[in-house]
């Protein structure tokens, strides 16, 4: 049984956390062979309404909450607060090693990181191996998945991709455990890019998420999100891809234990949307 540690910040009302979550724990309890032993939220209860809500899914569900604010830390370590593009402060590694410490009370295979906000130093993610979801291919645009969305239009790109790779210090730089394409033309889209493809990025960006062709980009990967990452579950429990120690780090190699850049499980996620297509 792969036993699983799932963290998530919960930033949303009913986002990607809540969805993400809930649909592991339905899986499992259609059988796949694997078991939350606990969740970690870098948010505490009390703290914002969005966790609140999805910490209740996690209580609903009877698996341990762990928690420890990062605002809180932060201000009772006198510490900065972190941007995007800078080192990380100083107190981003006590964080960790606080964090570490609660977590070292469970028995635990593989992290999964579903809508966690933070980057994980090497305190904890060269201690444990971590998956992350990212709404790029092998090789695509690196960042949030809006700052994805926006590289996607401006390349006009004709395809992108969904991901599981190993998390590591490297924002989006760890090596890929599964991925899926798909592309960015057909139905609705290509007279969405016809209308907006054409225009300056800047003056899309202007108009923010509401933009259709952004809407329309999003959409095409959100909606594989899901699948992806359960059927990585279950590639990782069937041992068809695995994670092992490695001198350099954590190394993914394929069934017959030879290192791989990454199973390919395209096929599987269209299956799958396919199937939940015609239950609906």
């Amino acid at each position: 049984m792969l036993k699983l540690g799932w963290f998530a910040t919960a930033r949303t009302l009913g986002g990607s956390s809540a969805k993400l979550f809930a649909a592991a724990v339905q899986s499992i309890d259609g059988g796949l062979d694997a078991r939350i032993e606990f969740v970690f939220s870098n948010r505490e209860p009390g703290e914002f309404e969005s966790s609140d809500r999805f910490f209740e899914l996690v209580r609903d569900a009877g698996i341990p909450l762990v928690s420890l604010s990062n605002n809180r830390f932060r201000r009772e370590a006198g510490g900065k607060v972190s941007r995007d593009g800078e080192t990380l402060p100083a107190w981003r590694r006590d964080y960790d090693a606080a964090v570490a410490q609660l977590l070292s009370a469970y028995d635990w295979d593989l992290g999964v990181l579903a809508g966690y906000m933070l980057i994980f130093t090497d305190v904890v993610c060269e201690r444990w191996p971590l998956i992350n979801l990212h709404p790029a291919a092998p090789g695509g645009p690196v960042g949030t998945w809006q700052q994805v969305v926006w590289q996607l239009i401006e390349a006009k790109a004709t395809g992108s991709g969904v991901q599981c790779f190993v998390a590591t210090p490297e924002l989006d730089q760890g090596p890929t455990v599964t991925f899926c394409r798909y592309s960015l033309r057909g139905g609705d889209l290509d007279g969405l890019w016809e209308r907006h493809g054409g225009r300056a990025i800047e003056e899309l960006k202007a108009e923010g998420e509401a933009n259709p062709l952004f809407q329309a980009v999003r959409a095409r990967g959100g909606i594989r999100e899901i699948p992806l990452l359960l059927e990585t579950l279950r590639a990782l429990t069937d041992r068809d891809v695995q994670i092992e120690t490695h001198k350099s780090g954590f190394q993914v190699v394929d069934a017959g234990g030879k290192a791989t850049k990454g199973l390919d499980i395209s096929r599987v996620v269209e299956a799958s949307l396919a199937i939940t297509d015609q239950a609906v």
